[in-house]
């Protein structure tokens, strides 16, 4: 065991806490000043609620090994989880250290669901439909992407800190909510100006600076490919930015704060998946095109079709995660890390399949699976 690794993640996982509250922030200066605190409390709430889900029985089902559906209830309240390291998925850490480090994942990514029904659904019910989803939505694509006997692990499919478990699985269900929630009162398919974009922009800063924890965290120790993920994370968000603000300036005369930010975002986001397995130039190409396509997602194909993700949780994390998983089975190579494996342009065409499959398997769970929960509360 070692105490600089645990240190690390330790510290790590501090990070990944701050982007709730930051994100939390990010939203509250998008919606409309009534709705603030609504938004800040829906955010922060998860923070309590699926943190002690997580403990009772959300590891268990995500982690403990099993090769069906989830990993059932053998770590049940903690039971077997201690400070000595479990070595399939952490060997120099506590396995409590690795617990505590992929609960704040589960807390972030309902949080993230939260930017699609934004000023529409009861407390009550948000928080009943999210604690659902946390347990049969959430828990169960952990599993397979990360747990021992995961299907999509097995398969050979990568995601070095969340592009599918996170940001594409809260990304359907975001558009699933909007879809069957219907629209604001008042929405013409007519961008609705923030109310606050120093909130925004705070909530940003909080963001990007968690996701260092979140990405390079997640090598799971002080070594080469955390510092390589943490290099690659931000260079893959300030491309993304400065292409964001490109594309505000050329379309619409002038860039802004709000955009800039947000096509960070997009940035941090698409490179996820990808943080430790890709180098630091594909890297800035990851980057350039993600902001291209949450900016098309945004601001042509979501008026065109009408619907209303207030805050676009689809169009940055559901296309900028479809997209980070696609890259990395395009520029993953075993230089960057030799635990990982080579890409379609490193000569292996098959890890491309197996992301293409795992980007439709989190699509069809998480699609399918939000609309029942949805459809049980309402």
């Amino acid at each position: 065991m070692s105490s600089g690794d645990t240190g690390f993640v330790l510290v790590s996982a501090a990070l990944v806490l701050l982007m709730t509250p930051g994100l939390a922030f990010f939203y509250g200066g998008m919606v409309r000043r009534k709705n603030i605190l609504g938004v800040l409390m829906q955010c922060c709430i998860l923070l309590c609620a699926v943190g002690v889900q997580w403990v009772l029985f959300g590891y268990s089902l995500s982690f403990a090994p099993a090769e069906g559906f989830w990993g059932g209830l053998a770590w049940a309240g903690l039971a077997g989880v201690g400070l000595e390291p479990y070595a399939d998925y952490a060997a120099t850490i506590p396995h409590q250290a690795f617990m505590v480090f992929q609960a704040m994942f589960a807390v972030i990514t309902p949080a993230l669901v939260v930017g699609a029904f934004a000023e529409r659904m009861k407390f009550s019910a948000f928080l009943l439909l999210m604690l659902l989803w946390a347990t049969f939505i959430y828990d169960p694509i952990a599993h397979w992407v990360w747990g021992l006997g995961g299907w999509l692990r097995d398969l050979g499919a990568l995601d070095f800190a969340g592009g599918t478990v996170v940001h594409i699985n809260a990304g359907t269900a975001a558009l699933v909510c909007a879809l069957l929630i219907g629209r604001r009162r008042g929405y013409d398919n007519k961008p609705n100006p923030p109310h606050n974009v120093p909130f925004i922009v705070l909530g940003a800063a909080l963001l990007w600076f968690g996701w260092f924890g979140f990405n390079a965290g997640s090598a799971l120790a002080a070594n080469g490919p955390a510092v390589n993920a943490f290099v690659v994370t931000n260079t893959a968000a300030a491309m993304a930015g400065l292409v964001w603000a490109i594309l505000e300036w050329l379309v619409n005369g002038k860039p802004t704060m709000f955009g800039t930010v947000t096509g960070a975002v997009a940035g941090l986001v698409a490179i996820t998946p990808a943080a430790g397995f890709v180098s630091v130039l594909p890297a800035i190409a990851i980057g350039a095109v993600v902001s291209l396509l949450c900016f098309l997602a945004v601001t042509v194909v979501k008026p065109r079709l009408g619907y209303d993700d207030s805050l676009d949780a689809f169009g940055v994390h559901g296309i900028g995660g479809i997209w980070g998983a696609l890259a990395t089975g395009l520029w993953a190579s075993k230089a960057a890390n030799p635990a990982g494996a080579d890409g379609l342009f490193f000569g292996n065409p098959g890890q491309l399949v197996n992301q293409l499959i795992a980007v439709g398997a989190t699509v069809a769970y998480s699609g399918a699976g939000t609309f029942v929960l949805y459809k049980a509360v309402d």
